[in-house]
């Protein structure tokens, strides 16, 4: 798997994302990189943005891996191969960048707290909205929970896209090994409500006033 440099979608020129902090934006599963894209003129303008497309053609959008339903094994292994394009992506482009911060949609929120999993030192913070923890052991997880690095995690009551196993996984899992800021949204299903973006956006805030 690779990230096609050709589909990123930058807030910011090359020139001017020098020096700056760098905010990687990953896409839900049947997405595309346009979807997150689209918070970006509500976000701190600390960061220069790069919405990512994610590797897998899976029909109408991309998928960072198979759904979990489809086959446990096989949606591991591609969030494996997903995560190590990532990595690599950024050894390409912004190989020399201070402090990368995480913000992932749903599967694309999955994806960045794999990210903190495999490289915790190299990732300052991830935002999972309606996200969850994948199953099983990483390398990472023992140095993770050292650092406990900032999670910001929302999820609205009425969500019922993602498992109930899911859910309970990452509610067991996220507090071990993260400095949480859990936050649950009343009403609100498998989307982000203007309420959780203003939550973000000062969790944000508070990670680039650090």
């Amino acid at each position: 798997m690779r990230i096609d440099d050709e589909a990123v979608l930058w807030s910011a020129s090359s020139a001017d994302r020098a020096g700056r902090p760098l905010l990687v934006l990953l896409h839900g599963f049947n997405s595309h990189e346009g979807d997150l894209f689209g918070l970006a003129p509500y976000l701190p303008l600390a960061p220069a943005i790069a919405s990512l497309r994610a590797p897998i053609d899976a029909g109408y959008g991309y998928a960072w891996f198979p759904l979990l339903a489809q086959g446990e094994a096989q949606a591991l292994d591609d969030a494996d191969q997903a995560t190590t394009a990532i990595v690599d992506w950024l050894d390409r482009v912004a190989p020399d960048t201070a402090s990368v911060g995480l913000l992932g949609f749903s599967q694309g929120g999955a994806i960045a707290l794999e990210l903190l999993r495999r490289a915790p030192d190299r990732f300052a913070f991830a935002v999972s909205l309606s996200g969850f923890a994948l199953p099983g052991v990483r390398d990472g997880d023992e140095r993770m929970s050292q650092l406990a690095p900032p999670v910001f995690w929302g999820r609205g009551t009425d969500d019922e896209v993602i498992p109930a196993a899911s859910v309970a996984r990452t509610l067991e899992w996220l507090p071990e090994h993260a400095d949480l800021d859990a936050r649950i949204y009343e009403g609100l299903g498998h989307s982000v409500s203007e309420r959780e973006l203003a939550d973000v956006t000062a969790f944000l805030r508070a990670q680039y006033a650090s």
